[in-house]
């Protein structure tokens, strides 16, 4: 019998997040210099400030390369962002052996083909409610809100306020 979200998010430890799609709406707007730029929402990042302070590892695997969005990531806290990344599967790994992870106390919120191999390893697969039919399918967790809109902050919340540690660092985290 499957368990309920409410039961595995107790024992999450680690979150993965995409980028494109997740953290951002998963449009660029493209320069003509071929910059490409994306927009992160601030709630979503206040939220991976607080996992951070809260004891969670949080952790990046985009398959983009933007250099600013691992400077936005590390201004937040977070140490472990693989970009380039195109065989996630690689980086999962890499994170497994790094810290002698369990994978079934990871959560990984993707919303797309890309992220299909690491969400079917992990313990708890999540997903913005706009992410593609097959992310949804092996989703255990299908948050109410699109990428780029609140999704990372919706399960980051729902995850801490299961631990307990949702309001005990609530004024220290900074987006």
């Amino acid at each position: 019998m499957d368990r309920s979200y409410k039961e595995i998010f107790p024992q999450i430890t680690t979150l993965i997040f995409d980028v494109d799609g997740v953290l951002t709406n998963g449009i660029v707007t493209v320069f003509p210099d071929g910059q490409l730029i994306r927009q992160m929402n601030i709630k979503d990042g206040y939220a991976l400030k607080a996992a951070v302070n809260a004891g969670l590892r949080v952790c990046v695997i985009s398959g983009g390369k933007n250099e600013g969005v691992r400077t936005r990531l590390e201004n937040l806290g977070v140490t472990d962002i693989y970009l380039n990344a195109h065989n996630k599967i690689d980086q999962f790994n890499e994170l497994v052996s790094k810290y002698d992870l369990d994978p079934e106390n990871v959560m990984y919120m993707g919303d797309d083909i890309p992220d299909v191999p690491v969400m079917k390893l992990v313990g708890m697969p999540c997903c913005p409610n706009d992410a593609v039919r097959e992310i949804q399918q092996i989703s255990q967790y299908i948050s109410d809100k699109k990428g780029g809109e609140g999704c990372v902050r919706d399960v980051i919340e729902q995850i801490l306020r299961v631990q307990g540690k949702w309001q005990s660092n609530f004024y220290n985290a900074q987006a």
